[in-house]
């Protein structure tokens, strides 16, 4: 039961993480005027500067890494609970 509330945790931690960054991305969008790819992408994780133009970015791609590893990490353990705990019965 610990490790499952604890892997619930981790994950909801993980995906409010996650979901911030996207929302918060997709709000700064309207105000880009430049990007190479996608916009939603490039806001997350910026490109590089070439010359003096201004690179507009939020640079939250670290943040968003470890937002998804916490949402992976917490699904593996839930996982692992669920069949550690059926395979008892």
């Amino acid at each position: 039961m610990k490790r499952t509330v604890i892997g619930g945790f981790i994950m909801l931690g993980g995906l409010f993480t996650t979901l911030t960054i996207i929302v918060v991305a997709a709000l700064y969008i309207p105000r880009m005027t430049s990007w190479s790819g996608s916009q939603l992408w490039y806001a997350i994780f910026g490109g590089k500067q070439f010359g003096n133009e201004v690179v507009q970015s939020l640079y939250l791609g670290f943040p968003f890494v470890v937002g998804l590893l916490l949402s992976i990490l917490g699904l593996v353990i839930l996982v692992m609970e669920y069949f550690d705990k059926s395979f008892l019965k």
